[in-house]
Formats: C-alpha cells, sequence, structure tokens
C-alpha cells in the first residue's frame, strides 16, 4: 500500500499555526443569485462512506494505461487526424467489482520538459511504454478515494501529435476529445493500434491545473462539452492577448514562438508552418489584438460553461496577471456558475505550497461535491477565501467585497515634489516627467518626497482606520505628450513598515522549500507522495506596491485601432490597475506613483517621452470597502519614510520569456 499518510504534516506545528491564524481572521471590519449549487444525489457507483470518500483502495495495485485519443483535427498536415497521448490510473479493485468513477484531468504541455509542481516532475513510463509515474499528488490522494487520475499531454508535446498552437484550437479541442471519449463520443487505441473504451467511468469529470493548465480548462469549459462537470483553474489564462499585451503594451517579444519551440514534442520541421503561423498571429510590432488573440480568448464564451468553477489565483501574479482571473469571474457571476475563490498575495504559486493542508482538504470536499455528488455543504460556505497578510486568510460571502463601491478621488499639484490624494487644485495645473528605460520599480516607489525627474508621485493622509480596496481600480489621466506614443505606468503603494512578501520577480513567486517532506496520499514503487514543505519568504519593509497597471497611449481608445498622439494635444488616457483585495494598515500612506516603461515586467518599444499631466484633470479610482473619502484625501503630502536601498537596485539582466516559463511549475 505504501507510504499513506493522507495529508498528515511533518511540520505540524506550522499548519496549527496556520489554521489558528485562519480561525482568528474570520471578522474583518474596513474603513468603519439562482442558479444549480447542487450535483445531485450521491452516485451508486462510488461506495459512498458518509460525506467524504476515504482510501479504500489500494494505489500500489492501481491499473495503470496509456492510450491515445482522436481528434477532429489535422493540424500536422500528414492527412491523419491528430492523435492526444492520454495516461490512465484508476483502482485496480473499483474495476473488478464494476463500479465506474469519475475522473480528475489535467491536461498540460510540460509533462516532458519544465514538468509539474514545485519540484518539476515528469512522466515516467515502463518498459512498455505505459505510464510509471505521474507528476504532483492528484493520483495518489485521489485514487485511492475512488477516482481516476488521467493526463493529457497538449497536441504537439511529448507523446501527442498534431502541433502545438498556444491556447488555440489544437490545444482546447485536443483536451475535449478525452471528455468525449470518457463519455463515449470519440475513439481511442492503445499503441499496438487496439481500440479501447472508457466502461470503468461514470463520465464525470473535473479538470485541474494551474498555469497554461487551467488555461485549458477554462478554454474546455468555454465549449460546454458535456461530461465537464466542474474546473478548477490555479493561476489561469482567460485571454492570450491580455497575457502577453496589457492595453496595447508587449509583455515579450517572439512569446508565442518561444513557447511553441519549448514545449514541441514533435521532430524538426513537422510543426514549422504552424510554428510560422503563431509569429505572424501575435505581431509583436503593433501590439494590437487581432483575430490571432480572439481566437485565445475564452470569455466571449464563458455563456457555454455548464461546470462548476473554483478559481484560484495570486493577486501578485506578475506572470498571469490578475485581469486574467476578474475579468473571467466577473463573466462567470454574471451568469450564475456555481462558483468558488482562493484570492492569495503571492505570484504564481500553487495552493499546495501555500497552506497545503487546508487546500487539500477544500480540493477534496469540492471534488467529493461535484464529481461524487456528495452534500458535504461545501457550496453553502463563504465563496471566497482571501489573503489578508502573510498567513493569514479570511472568508468572505463574494468577492469583491459586496459592500466594495468605486471612490473617485481628484489629484493634487501639493507641494510641487510631491502631489497629493484626493485634495484637487488649480485649473491647468500640469507636472512633466520623462520616461527613463532604466527606472526599476524599486526606485520608483522609494523616497516619495523626493523630486525625481523620471516619475510623478501622489500620496494621501496618513490613515486614522484600516483602508481595503477590494477589487479593480483605476487611474485617469490628461496627458500631453512629445512623442506620437508611449508607454504609462501606474503602481499604487501602501507606505508604512510591515512584513511583506517577497515575490517581485521571484522565480518561486515568494515561497521557499524547506528541508522536511510531507505525504499526501499513497506511494508506490515508482511514485512518491511526499513532498518538500515550503514557506513564505517575508521581510520587514517600508513600503510595498499593491498593484500595478500599464497602457499604451496610441491604444487608449482602441486595442484593435491604435492612434498616434499629436504632440500639442491633451489626451484622455485610463490605465487599468490589476484587481486586488488589499487592507491598507492605519498609520500607513496610499500612494500612486506615475512612470513611463516599465522595462522589467513589460518590453517597451518606445521610451524617452516628457510627458506633461494635468493634475486638476487627473484622477484615481478606487474600490473602497465602507470609506469616506477623507480617510484618504488630502491638501498636503505627508512626510514618508520609505528610504531607497543603500545599492540602489539595478535591473536584472532578465528574458523574460525564459522568467515566466520558469514560473509555469
Amino acid at each position: 500500500m505504501g507510504n499513506r499518510r493522507n495529508g498528515i504534516s511533518i511540520v505540524a506545528a506550522h499548519v496549527a499555526r496556520m489554521v489558528a491564524l485562519t480561525a482568528g481572521g474570520l471578522a474583518f471590519v474596513a474603513c468603519s443569485g439562482a442558479g444549480p449549487t447542487d450535483s445531485g444525489t450521491v452516485s451508486s457507483s462510488v461506495r459512498a462512506n458518509g460525506n467524504e470518500s476515504t482510501p479504500i483502495y489500494a494505489y500500489e495495485d492501481a491499473i495503470k494505461e496509456s492510450i491515445w485519443v482522436t481528434t477532429t483535427l489535422d493540424d500536422d498536415g500528414d492527412g491523419q487526424p491528430d492523435t492526444v497521448a492520454v495516461d490512465i490510473v484508476r483502482p485496480r479493485e473499483a474495476a473488478a467489482e464494476g463500479v465506474k468513477v469519475p475522473v480528475i484531468l489535467e491536461a498540460s504541455p510540460y509533462y516532458s520538459t519544465v514538468g509539474r509542481g514545485n519540484e518539476s516532475q515528469k512522466k515516467t513510463y515502463d518498459a512498455n511504454g505505459i505510464i510509471s509515474g505521474t507528476p504532483l499528488y492528484y493520483d495518489n490522494y485521489f485514487v485511492p478515494r475512488g477516482y481516476a487520475f488521467v493526463s493529457v499531454d497538449l497536441a504537439g508535446t511529448n507523446r501527442s501529435k498534431g502541433c502545438i498552437d498556444i491556447g488555440g484550437r489544437e490545444d482546447i479541442l485536443g483536451a475535449k476529445a478525452v471528455i468525449d471519449w470518457l463519455n463515449g463520443r470519440a475513439r481511442a487505441a492503445r499503441a499496438d493500434g487496439t481500440p479501447v473504451v472508457a466502461d470503468w467511468t461514470t463520465g464525470k469529470v473535473g479538470m485541474i491545473g494551474k498555469s497554461w493548465d487551467g488555461t485549458i480548462a477554462n478554454g474546455v469549459a468555454a465549449t460546454g462539452v458535456e461530461g465537464l462537470t466542474t474546473i478548477v483553474p490555479i493561476s489561469a489564462i482567460s485571454s492570450w492577448y491580455v497575457y502577453t499585451r496589457h492595453n496595447g503594451i508587449l509583455v515579450a517579444p517572439e512569446y508565442f514562438d518561444f513557447l511553441a519551440n519549448a514545449e514541441n514534442g514533435r521532430e524538426n520541421g513537422v510543426c514549422d508552418a504552424e510554428f510560422a503561423t503563431l509569429t505572424r498571429g501575435e505581431d509583436d510590432a503593433t501590439g494590437d489584438f487581432n483575430d490571432f488573440f480572439a481566437d485565445r480568448d475564452y470569455l466571449p464564451n464563458v455563456d457555454k460553461v455548464r461546470a462548476s468553477v473554483f478559481v484560484v489565483h495570486g493577486a501578485e501574479d506578475w506572470n498571469v496577471t490578475p485581469p486574467q482571473f476578474a475579468r473571467w469571474w466577473k463573466g462567470l457571476a454574471q451568469r450564475d456558475v456555481p462558483r468558488k475563490i482562493w484570492l492569495s498575495h503571492e505570484a504564481h504559486v500553487d495552493p499546495f505550497d501555500l497552506r497545503r493542508a487546508e487546500w487539500v482538504e477544500t480540493l477534496h470536499r469540492w471534488f467529493d461535491h461535484w464529481l461524487q455528488g456528495r452534500h458535504n455543504g461545501i457550496m453553502d460556505e463563504p465563496m471566497a477565501t482571501i489573503e489578508r497578510s502573510p498567513n493569514t486568510w479570511v472568508d468572505e460571502p463574494t468577492w469583491p467585497a459586496r459592500s466594495s463601491a468605486p471612490e473617485t478621488f481628484r489629484l493634487g499639484m501639493g507641494d510641487g515634489a510631491t502631489g497629493t490624494i484626493g485634495a484637487g487644485g488649480l485649473s491647468h495645473s500640469i507636472r512633466t516627467f520623462t520616461d527613463d528605460l532604466n527606472l526599476t520599480e524599486p526606485n520608483a516607489v522609494a523616497d516619495p518626497n523626493a523630486a525625481l525627474g523620471s516619475r510623478l508621485v501622489f500620496l494621501g493622509r496618513a490613515l486614522s482606520r484600516d483602508l481595503r480596496i477590494s477589487g479593480t481600480p483605476h487611474v485617469d489621466l490628461k496627458i500631453r505628450v512629445n512623442e506620437p506614443t508611449t508607454e504609462v505606468t501606474a503602481r499604487l503603494v501602501d507606505y508604512g513598515p510591515a512584513t511583506r512578501d517577497q515575490n517581485y520577480l521571484a522565480g518561486k513567486g515568494g515561497i521557499v522549500n524547506l528541508t522536511t517532506k510531507s505525504c499526501w496520499g499513497d506511494s508506490s514503487s515508482v511514485d512518491s507522495a511526499c513532498y518538500f514543505d515550503t514557506a513564505h519568504v517575508l521581510k520587514q519593509t517600508d513600503f510595498g506596491v499593491i498593484t500595478r497597471g500599464w497602457v499604451d497611449a496610441a491604444h487608449r481608445n482602441s486595442l484593435t485601432h491604435p492612434r498616434a498622439l499629436e504632440p500639442s494635444k491633451w489626451y484622455d488616457v485610463n490605465i487599468p490597475f490589476n484587481a486586488t483585495d488589499a487592507v491598507i494598515p492605519a498609520g500607513h500612506v496610499l500612494g500612486l506613483v506615475i512612470v513611463g516603461s516599465d522595462n522589467e515586467l513589460t518590453n517597451p518599444l518606445t521610451s524617452g517621452a516628457t510627458i506633461d499631466v494635468d493634475v486638476s484633470a487627473s484622477s484615481v479610482t478606487l474600490p473602497l470597502v465602507q470609506c469616506p473619502q477623507d480617510a484618504v484625501a488630502t491638501a498636503v503630502a505627508p512626510a514618508v519614510h520609505a528610504p531607497r536601498a543603500a545599492e540602489p537596485f539595478a535591473a536584472p539582466a532578465l528574458d523574460k520569456r525564459a522568467l515566466f516559463l520558469s514560473s509555469f511549475q
């Protein structure tokens, strides 16, 4: 049977501390629908034990199969339908007894390249080419509990045919074909060509995955495929344009070509035509939204989603930025899709590496309810679980907070060096700054009372009580620029001492591996269920960036038809921030920092412009929870202690494509 710890952590003291912190944080006081919620009766196909599935099957004895499902596409142009490789782990005893089981499915391009999870695990196979070791804990934990785990190589990756197309039809329809096969609507065969049918499953499927894998779950759900009962997209994409462009600004050059070559599993030359299509489609020269990106935007089809959705994302995710979950979540909410959300303040991190015990327990109950039909009450609990500060989580009825409302604050000139939030000012009060490509974020937001020619800073009053921002803020600027366009970057900053996560441009997103391990499910001789424990990377700092926003000024009114600026004219530019849920403590100061290019998280195509801002015609809008204007507004900028580092922070020499890929695991 192997090692059956079933989620008992070796670092019990650490887990107990997290539980205590969570329990103590359920109540929070800020600045002083219809639709299905039940998955039906408990399936007679799975032996029930109350409201929770238990490990009654032997993982060591599980059936392991490798098959190939036939799709409807021929992207490699060989005249034959493309086939996707599917590896299956399912309980042997259930099969022997004729007990049908639901499926947990992860479709990924990474199984043979960067691997999956914090420890970069890859698939392994026995001498006959049958799956032997499967990444992550899903099979170890859930197969003994009456589930099958199915891992799918996306088309053109690892052992699948076809060609990778980065979030397009081949990605989505290839994974969908597996769900069709699990429900008797598609064909599959073993390596020797022997047909195979999925007569062992109930047909209920739950998709899960982080990053690209979770993206596929979103895309397949948007097809409305029958049999997909629930999805758990973790740090997932809902629009590949939003992923590779920030309102007209390029994130990284030749990114689709880079990803395709990095994950390609086909022989040299087979997919050259498809790769050329990717390069043409991404159109780095313009930053425009086009048909290529429209084919990779799942939001327009959110009305087709039949599955329940459990969203997990980090508010500080600089790889798959928060608009990806926020726009998807809003669309789901408008259609009363049954849903749940976990929102952390980490970067691109799996919840298994944030609060492991709580996550596995919650995921277990989610799958039990939606795939095994168990009435365990999970849909009667608060919809949102939010990380309020490192290791402190609270439950909320929904997200954004129900009482969150937009409050608009006019910007003021202040003392001429540091502006103000909320006071307004004289008509046509102008401040000027010059875009500096070498200005890094730490240097841009530090020492806000000092004059710096490459930025503008606006400060609110020192807060007399906690201030909660819940939702998507935005800035409206009236600008005049001496170039046809420029990047404009905005940051909201919390000025004040606190212990903060250190996840900015960090490869593991703000966590570090410990030397201890914990086990989650059963191990076998070829597949361990034990993983390194993790901890937050924390540091006491004088300030922290809450959220960021970017826009290319030429794309100010349209992402499809940019219009160049004329040097003598004034233009209104809206900069949406990344969605967030943050509390700025009493005594701290809220700051707004405006600069030009962000050479760390974007790839500016222009730089060096001189930008005039009509401060009196500019404002910032914040979604605040029960907070009056005078809690923030001030006519005099307060003095803030936020010194620059002794050694000025220099922008690292980054290949942004490789940086992002390194965090996908």
